[in-house]
């Protein structure tokens, strides 16, 4: 069987390249030649997971998980969220019935306790642990080295500097570079660096270096980021959030049945709610009179409170914007107000079937408040009014009211009329603030022929369709002129308490701390070496920066200056009369 030409070159390069290994007894055996193939052997299973862990534990992965957090974070401040406001959620389905079924099974009202952001959280967790561990064995280990040993070769380095000094004699000469080393070990020892000597053959040199505190610090600031990891995600389990609406002359009750909505960490223990009670003396508010710039504003808002706790004396106490009141380790925040219009509906025997003080809600600037009267009993059908409450009640060029002055100065109840199934017998939970009027029958306002009925403080009408009177109580004191408290005040409160936030101040003061250090401590190296030669000492200073630091040089020239004026410890710098010589290596 012939051979091309190119197969036989081909065969004779593969000789003489076996002629040329065996020529060379210095190649290793399992010498790779440029042409052979280079086979990567497998990890397998504990390889590949030391691979994964690594990854995961190194601090370009920390970050890049911190980064995610914080873009996981930005849909709980899109959309509302369950924890902090159901009513949101709720009133999210009514404006976006497509998109928010889209949005709750991708838990985007739920966003911080997601799968999604549980695992990054807990990824971060694991990355910031990994990290941390690690660096600090090793942190720990080099605290207790020694200093380097000083280099052979100090004018290598590019922070340095050197003088040369003569003394009388040779023995002058090696005394005074002891000396003279001596004096530089206190200095650096006061400036707060670690020092270690090292001496031998005529040289004398100590070894000093600092910024330690620049690690410490980076570890600081990585530890307290766990922390607050931690404090959050334990303290978040420890956590409640509850609203509540208190009128004038009531009192609340810190349980269950008194919160209008509450939102528990799943360590709290519902049946374990501290106890205390709240009852609202009064709400006071000042409004910018009318006549001036501005009317109709609000100057200062005030809940009066007695608070009481169990087996101590009633407390008095006040609530404003942003200054909550602390009870029992709860912070109680005023969150809103608005008028509460007592309303009383008897039947056509006269007897009273309703008697209450009914929170509507504001919805304007001027206090036009929206409200709802439910009476599931005691009637021959069950009733459903909608109304608006005006406190200084206007006409609009449309014919419609609305309240131009939020103060009480011509309150009126403007009230319609439904008749039928309210919806609450079956079961399903109703907002005691709407009203759903399909399948009723309205009976007054709208299309029907009965006007809507219009109370002013003191006045009873007749309900349409013979179901009775209704009232508008006036609550002023006997003898009172005008309507100043013709009608009760309400406050809704806020009721929080946080078990993680003195845990996450900490935590984030002790990394705030931890971050100035590791930015602005400088991590150096400083050696002092004297060697005698002859009558002549010639000292050596130079530095060297662990990372950036620009100003290492100047710390050096420093040093030596006050190294050979004395540095102000008593001593007369140098110690010997002789020519200074320095230079720069750069």
């Amino acid at each position: 069987m012939s051979r091309s030409p190119s197969d036989a070159t081909a065969a004779d390069r593969a000789a003489d390249s076996a002629a040329e290994r065996a020529a060379e007894p210095l190649r290793p055996s399992d010498h790779a030649d440029a042409q052979a193939d280079i086979v990567q052997p497998a990890l397998g299973v504990v390889g590949w997971l030391r691979w994964g862990w690594r990854q995961l534990t190194s601090m370009r992965t920390a970050l890049v998980l911190l980064l995610l957090l914080a873009i996981a974070a930005v849909p709980g401040s899109l959309v509302p969220q369950r924890s902090a406001d159901p009513n949101g959620v709720t009133q999210y389905y009514a404006d976006n019935p497509d998109l928010a079924p889209v949005l709750d099974g991708m838990s985007l009202f739920d966003v911080y306790t997601s799968p999604w952001f549980s695992a990054i959280y807990i990824l971060l967790f694991i990355s910031l642990i990994g990290c941390v561990i690690p660096r600090t064995t090793h942190h720990y280990k080099a605290l207790r080295a020694r200093p380097p040993r000083t280099p052979a070769r100090l004018e290598r380095l590019s922070a340095y500097r050197t003088t040369t000094v003569v003394a009388a004699s040779d023995d002058d000469a090696t005394d005074a570079a002891a000396a003279a080393v001596d004096r530089a070990q206190a200095q650096l020892r006061r400036a707060g660096y670690r020092v270690e000597r090292y001496d031998g053959r005529g040289a004398f040199s100590v070894s000093a270096e600092r910024g330690y505190l620049r690690e410490t610090g980076n570890l600081v600031f990585h530890g307290a980021l766990v922390g607050v990891l931690l404090a959050v995600g334990i303290g978040g389990g420890l956590t409640y959030t509850g609203q509540s609406v208190i009128i004038e002359g009531r009192t609340f009750v810190n349980a269950m049945l008194d919160y209008s909505s509450f939102n528990p960490g799943r360590f709290v223990d519902e049946e374990e709610l501290e106890p205390y009670a709240l009852t609202l003396d009064e709400f006071s508010v000042s409004y910018v009179p009318l006549g001036q710039q501005g009317a109709g504003q609000a100057g200062d808002f005030v809940a009066h409170l007695t608070t009481q706790r169990a087996g101590e004396q009633p407390q008095q106490g006040e609530v404003r914007v942003n200054h909550p009141l602390e009870l029992a380790g709860d912070r109680i925040y005023l969150m809103g107000n608005g008028y509460a219009p007592t309303i009383t509906i008897r039947d056509p025997e006269g007897e009273v079937v309703f008697s209450e003080s009914v929170p509507f809600l504001p919805q304007d600037s001027n206090m036009t408040s929206l409200g709802v009267v439910k009476v599931p009993d005691g009637l021959a059908d069950q009733l459903g009014i909608v109304g608006f409450f005006y406190p200084t009640q206007a006409q609009l060029t449309t014919g419609a009211f609305t309240s131009s002055y939020p103060d009480l100065i011509l309150p009126v109840l403007s009230l319609d009329v439904y008749s039928g199934d309210l919806g609450i017998d079956d079961g399903t939970p109703r907002s005691v603030y709407t009203l759903d009027p399909t399948g009723m029958t309205r009976l007054s306002g709208g299309d029907t022929d009965v006007d809507s009925l219009q109370l002013a403080p003191g006045d009873t009408l007749d309900l349409p369709g013979g179901f009775g009177t209704i009232t508008f109580e006036d609550e002023s004191p006997e003898g009172a002129q005008g309507y100043e408290d013709a009608v009760k005040r309400y406050v809704s409160l806020s009721i929080h308490r946080d078990a993680a936030a003195v845990w996450v101040l900490v935590f984030a003061m002790l990394a705030t701390a931890g971050l100035l250090a590791a930015l602005f401590v400088p991590r150096r190296r400083m050696w002092v070496k004297a060697t005698a030669h002859g009558n002549a000492v010639r000292i050596e200073y130079a530095g060297l920066a662990r990372g950036e630091d620009p100003t290492l040089d100047d710390a050096v020239e420093q040093f030596a200056r006050r190294h050979r004026e004395g540095g102000g410890d008593g001593h007369a710098g140098v110690g010997i009369e002789g020519r200074p010589q320095s230079r720069d290596v750069n």
